[in-house]
C-alpha cells in the first residue's frame, strides 16, 4: 500500500497536536514533503532514470532547510555542498548504497532521491512477495514496519527508506541480523502510544518501529514513526540503534 504525498503532509499536520514534543520535527517534515511532492509530480510528467536530473533542485532545498530546518543543515550545505560535483557525489553515494559520515549529508541526498526513487518504483514492478530484508526494488534498508490484520493475528511488512516500496516480511525475525529466537526479539510498547511499538533485537542491538494499523487505521507509518520521538529516545537510551534513520535523521 502506498500513502499519497497529500496524506503524508496532512498526517504530519494532524500529529503536531498529539505529539507536541515532536511538533518542530513534524513541521519540518511537512515542508520537505511539500517539496518532494512537487518533484515527484514533475518526474511523473517527464520520467527520468538518471539521478543527475535532481541537481537543479538543490538551491530550493537549501533555502527550505535554512528557513525551516535545524541550523546544522544550513551549515552543512554551505560548507560541504557548494559545488555541483559535491552535490552529485551525495546523490550517487546514496543511490549506490554507499556510506555517509553524517545525517546532514544523508538528508540532502535523501530529500531529493526519495521522490525520484518513488517515481521509478511507481512505474516498475517491485516484488512485494520478496522475503529479503532489503527493498526488492532499490535494495535500500527499511525505515519502519507495518502490522495488518490476518486471521487471528497480524502480518508484518517493511517500508523502504528510499522508494517507499512495501514488502512482506516474517514477524519473528530481525531484519538486520536474521535472528529468529523470539526470546531475543523483545517488543516494547508505551502505555500512551499503543499502536506504535519498538521491535528490538538483543543479538545485534538494533530496533525498528512498527505501526499497527489494526489499532489505528488512520496512521501513515512513515509519518507516525517520526512523531513517536519518545519511543526512539527510550530505545536509544536502552542501548538499541535504529536499523535505518528516517528523513529527519531519527
Amino acid at each position: 500500500m502506498s500513502w499519497s504525498w497529500e496524506r503524508r503532509i496532512a498526517r504530519a499536520d494532524e500529529l503536531t497536536t498529539r505529539f507536541p514534543e515532536s511538533a518542530s520535527v513534524l513541521s519540518f517534515y511537512g515542508h520537505v514533503a511539500h517539496f518532494q511532492k512537487a518533484i515527484f509530480e514533475q518526474l511523473n510528467s517527464h520520467p527520468e532514470a538518471d539521478a543527475g536530473v535532481l541537481l537543479p533542485y538543490y538551491p530550493a532545498l537549501f533555502k527550505l532547510a535554512d528557513r525551516h530546518g535545524p541550523p546544522v543543515l544550513a551549515a552543512y550545505a554551505r560548507q560541504e555542498l557548494s559545488t555541483a560535483t559535491a552535490q552529485e557525489a551525495g546523490l550517487r553515494t546514496l543511490w549506490e548504497g554507499g556510506h555517509f559520515d553524517s545525517e546532514p549529508a544523508k538528508f540532502f541526498a535523501r530529500a531529493l532521491l526519495q521522490p525520484f526513487a518513488e517515481s521509478l518504483a511507481s512505474r516498475g514492478r517491485p516484488d512485494t512477495e520478496a522475503t529479503g530484508s532489503a527493498c526488492p526494488f532499490c535494495d535500500a534498508r527499511p525505515v519502519a514496519a507495518v502490522l495488518r490484520g490476518e486471521g487471528e493475528g497480524a502480518k508484518r511488512s517493511l517500508i523502504c527508506s528510499l522508494c517507499a516500496t512495501e514488502w512482506q516480511y516474517r514477524r519473528v525475525v530481525c531484519p538486520n541480523c536474521g535472528a529468529e529466537n523470539k526470546d531475543q526479539l523483545p517488543v516494547y510498547l508505551a502505555s500512551d502510544l499503543d499502536y506504535i511499538r519498538v521491535d528490538a533485537c538483543d543479538v545485534c542491538k538494533t530496533y525498528l518501529k512498527a505501526v499497527d494499523l489494526t489499532k489505528n487505521g488512520h496512521a501513515v507509518p512513515v509519518v507516525d514513526e517520526i512523531a513517536a520521538l519518545s519511543l526512539a529516545l527510550w530505545a536509544e537510551d536502552s542501548g538499541y540503534v535504529k536499523q535505518e534513520t528516517n528523513l529527519v535523521g531519527m
